[in-house]
């Protein structure tokens, strides 16, 4: 190979590198890039999926979302037969004439409520007559997850009955007083109420034991010119025989009959919420008529 020749190859061997240099430079880079983009998508997918919720937490989630509440089980899941709620001698004394005339109100569940009346009408020609009324109402109040315990329930209606009775239309001299001894509370309302057939004497005991109300209604009246009966006999009466039917409900239980319960009679929480209507939403089926209502019937 001549000088001339070999001074040019090594000519053309010198420009050559850079190129080749370059180009490897080149074909590191391309490749690198895949590798980047390969890396980048990696890291975003661990990232989302780090945020995500694992199937079996949302069951867990779900499971104690649609966890049923609890509340605590009403103390009493019965009533007594309301007709017989009093003994013979409280209603020969209560209502003389009358004691056999019992009629029983209408109630679709005996169990949640009840109620009884009698009437008395003691006739003595035209030295005038005697008239008497008496009822009893029990309404018992079940647990429910969202009205609340039958006992919060009860307190409630306890306290509507008060409202009710010292706010009778065309009532005069009304007075209210608690009644001890009788259940978990108790009060008397009493007033006066002149109709045309005469001058009632109202007495109403409210009573509340656990979870049952018991409203006690007593009336009296000098009809036909006799004379008003003692409102403070009928006030006893009615509180002697409130105390009875008290008695009857807690018997009706599995409680000794004239014995006030303690907490102890509450039943522990139940695992589900009852499922009856609860009462508290309706006034009683055999709801208590007014003095004018009884002065009505004589």
């Amino acid at each position: 190979m001549s000088e001339g020749t070999m001074q040019r190859a090594a000519q053309r061997d010198h420009h050559s590198a850079p190129r080749a240099k370059r180009l490897n430079r080149v074909l590191v880079c391309a490749a690198a890039v895949p590798v980047m983009f390969l890396a980048a998508a990696c890291s975003s997918d661990s990232g989302s999926g780090g945020g995500k919720r694992t199937p079996s937490a949302d069951a867990k989630g779900q499971s104690s979302a649609s966890a049923s509440p609890t509340v605590q089980a009403a103390a009493y899941g019965k009533l007594p037969d309301a007709c017989k709620a009093l003994s013979a001698k409280t209603l020969g004394d209560l209502v003389p004439k009358g004691d056999k005339s019992a009629k029983e109100g209408a109630s679709s569940d005996l169990s949640t409520r009840a109620g009884c009346s009698w009437s008395s009408l003691d006739n003595n020609g035209v030295k005038g007559s005697q008239f008497r009324w008496l009822n009893v109402s029990l309404l018992r109040f079940e647990s429910d997850a969202t009205r609340g315990t039958g006992e919060a329930q009860a307190r409630e209606y306890y306290q509507k009955q008060v409202r009710d009775a010292t706010s009778t239309a065309d009532a005069k001299n009304v007075k209210s007083q608690p009644v001890s001894g009788t259940g978990d509370e108790a009060t008397l309302v009493r007033y006066d109420l002149t109709k045309k057939e005469g001058a009632f004497k109202q007495q109403t005991v409210v009573a509340r034991v656990e979870n049952v109300v018991v409203t006690l209604d007593y009336n009296g009246a000098g009809l036909a010119g006799d004379k008003t009966p003692d409102a403070d006999d009928l006030s006893k009466s009615a509180q002697a025989a409130a105390k009875e039917a008290v008695a009857a409900v807690t018997a009706a239980n599995g409680g000794k009959a004239g014995t006030a319960p303690g907490s102890s009679s509450s039943a522990s929480p139940s695992t589900a919420p009852s499922k009856s209507a609860s009462p508290s939403k309706s006034a009683p089926a055999s709801a208590s008529p007014s003095a004018s209502q009884s002065a009505a019937k004589s």
